[in-house]
Order: C-alpha cells, then sequence, then structure tokens
C-alpha cells in the first residue's frame, strides 16, 4: 500500500475540519481510508488513529495530513497503531508528526518474515559482562538470576542478537556510553523533555541496536527495508520523507564493526515499550 498525494487531495478544501476526530471521519478520508485498509480494518484503523491522537494534545496540534500519512505507512509494513502495542509511535515534531518504529515493531517485522529463529535484545546490568573480545569474536554473560534485583541493578550495556532458521547466528554488545555518545550525534532533540531518548533511553537504544544488527547481518523484507527508511521520517502528502530531528539519519543507522557471533539457547521477552 503506497502513502501518496491522492491520499489527502480531496481533504483540502474550504471547510477544513477542525478536530482531528472530524477530519478521519469525514466522508473523503473515510472513502480513502477504507480503499487503502479496507472494510471492517478500515474502521479499526480510524478508531485507533483518533483514540491514540486524543490522549497526545500535543499530537492533535499537528499537521492532520502528517498525522494521517504516518499512520498509513505503519499500516502499509502490518504494524498495529496503538501505541499500547509499541510497534510504532507518531510523535510530534513542530506541527508534524514523525514517524517512529519501537522495538517492539522491529520484533514484529522480523517474525513476520518467517526467517528468524531467534531474536533478542536486552539491556546488560553490571556484574553481568563477564568476557567481551571483539578480535575473536566471544562474549561471556553471567546473568543475574533474581528478576527484582537485576531490574534494581545498573545498566552499562546492551545486548543483541538474533538466529536464522539456517542457522547463522550474529551477536553485538555496546557499552551504554557509546549508546549515549551515538544518540547524542545523531538525534538533534536528544536533550529535548519530549524525546524517546529522555523518556525511555533503555528503549530507544535497544531499537538501536535491533537497526544496527538486523541492517547488517540479518535478513530484510521489504517491509522491513521500507520500515528502515521511514523510520524517524515525517511522511509527506506525496510519499516522500522529511527526516527532521536527523537529516544525516541514515548515517546515524549505519551498521557498526563490533558485532560477535556466539551461540545463543534462549530468547529473553522484554517488557513493552
Amino acid at each position: 500500500m503506497a502513502v501518496g498525494s491522492q491520499l489527502t487531495r480531496g481533504t483540502q478544501k474550504k471547510n477544513v475540519p477542525t478536530t482531528f476526530s472530524s477530519f478521519m471521519t469525514s466522508p473523503v478520508v473515510t472513502a480513502k481510508v477504507n480503499k487503502l485498509v479496507g472494510g471492517e480494518k478500515g474502521e479499526r484503523f480510524i478508531s485507533s488513529i483518533v483514540s491514540s491522537v486524543s490522549t497526545n494534545p500535543a499530537l492533535a496540534k499537528c499537521d492532520f495530513n502528517s498525522i494521517l500519512s504516518g499512520a498509513l505507512q505503519g499500516e502499509s509494513i502490518g504494524l498495529i497503531p496503538s501505541p499500547q502495542f509499541g510497534q510504532y509511535y507518531l510523535v510530534p515534531y513542530g506541527n508534524k508528526a514523525q514517524f517512529q518504529i519501537g522495538y517492539h515493531g522491529y520484533i514484529q517485522l522480523a517474525h513476520n518474515t518467517g526467517v528468524y529463529k531467534k531474536l533478542n535484545v536486552a539491556e546488560v546490568k553490571s556484574g553481568e559482562l563477564v568476557k567481551y573480545d571483539p578480535f575473536n569474536e566471544e562474549i561471556e554473560f553471567e546473568a543475574i538470576t533474581d528478576p527484582l534485583q537485576r531490574e534494581n541493578a545498573e545498566t552499562v550495556g546492551y545486548y543483541a542478537m538474533f538466529e536464522l532458521n539456517y542457522g547463522l547466528t550474529k551477536k553485538m554488545y555496546w557499552s551504554k556510553e557509546r549508546m549515549l555518545n551515538h544518540a547524542k550525534k545523531f538525534s538533534k532533540a536528544f536533550n529535548s523533555p519530549s524525546s524517546y531518548w529522555q523518556k525511555d533511553f533503555d528503549a530507544m537504544a535497544k531499537k538501536t541496536m535491533l537497526r544496527q544488527l538486523i541492517s547488517k547481518w540479518g535478513y530484510m523484507s521489504t517491509e522491513m527495508q521500507m520500515a528502515f527508511e521511514s523510520d524517524m521520517a515525517v511522511i509527506n502528502d506525496d510519499g516522500s520523507k522529511n527526516y527532521v530531528d536527523n537529516p544525516s539519519v541514515a548515517d546515524a543507522f549505519t551498521p557498526q564493526e563490533d558485532a560477535i557471533e556466539v551461540p545463543q539457547e534462549q530468547i529473553q521477552e522484554e517488557e513493552p515499550f
């Protein structure tokens, strides 16, 4: 499904809706959504987006067309619009809605390919990293097994891995300091209280780890390629993308050199973001 200029052309009339709810339920928009998304799915889509915007006053002030284009971008790659699922978010940036994929969105897209046997991303706590040798591709952890103790322990790094069905296994580790430097370098909004780096640093770090790992060694479906291209962008009416937070976003997610390959037996499921 493409998000193109035909999507909102009919909505730009003299009687412009004053609320997002009236915009989404206008005949022109509902007809377009039902055409692109489908009958019952279209109703669910409209309801979910209206509900999400109603709970975010800042987002409700954004250009309605940018909200709709971002939401349709998420729909086109098969992600659920509800923020409770943490698969993608529409984030106010000026008067536009920025499309942001959560790390659960990347996990879901990987699962949808049917190629990934295992996929994991997690914080590494103080005392858990026993050995890390990037030259010989060796890493060893000693996990804190008590859930409460682990939750309260200081986070010192981040870890991600995947195993494909045919056996290829890759793993990556970054220190928290490296992640912090990465975030400061590539996000102009890093210091803003509304930035997700400030709201939930660990979740953004885990998303970055998945992007780094999958983009270098993973299997990239068409939907996942679209996700990588659209993430952190304002989706324009004509389908083009404006990376308002960072014009060099493509460089921000260039795969790094220090991933390591070791066996992995279990997948750890993280809390939703």
